[in-house]
């Protein structure tokens, strides 16, 4: 498999970097597969804990531990892993595009779309 590769000066990475993340809107925090929002409060009974109207209360989610689970994490994909992947798509799109514009073309040019109609009343 053939490598195409660019080359970026060490100053301008960082630059090029946040460039992409921000033109392709990557969030640096991401919504957190693990949380499951408030969770209702129960006593030792497994019965819901109610407030003074006797409406169930709600509490954050833990972790087996009792740590409390975040709504958003940081993002897992590095902002070069993301760059990286943009790119990927960036050139796959193209080729893409232009092959199945350059088939369209082929296909159109290849049809003989001629019909013959004559006036009868001529």
């Amino acid at each position: 498999m053939a490598i195409f590769s660019v080359e970026i000066a060490d100053a301008d990475v960082a630059r090029v970097l946040d460039a992409i993340a921000g033109n392709y809107r990557r969030q640096e925090t991401i919504p957190n597969p693990s949380y499951t929002g408030d969770v209702e409060a129960v006593d030792g009974n497994g019965d819901p804990i109610l407030d003074e109207y006797g409406n169930p209360t709600y509490t954050e989610p833990v972790d087996e531990n009792g740590d409390p689970i975040p709504e958003y994490i940081d993002n897992p994909e590095s902002k070069p892993v993301f760059a990286n992947r943009i790119v990927r798509e960036f050139l796959t799109g193209h080729v893409e595009a232009f092959e199945l514009e350059s088939a369209k073309r082929a296909a159109a040019e290849a049809v003989d779309a001629t019909v013959d109609i004559v006036d009868p009343q001529a």
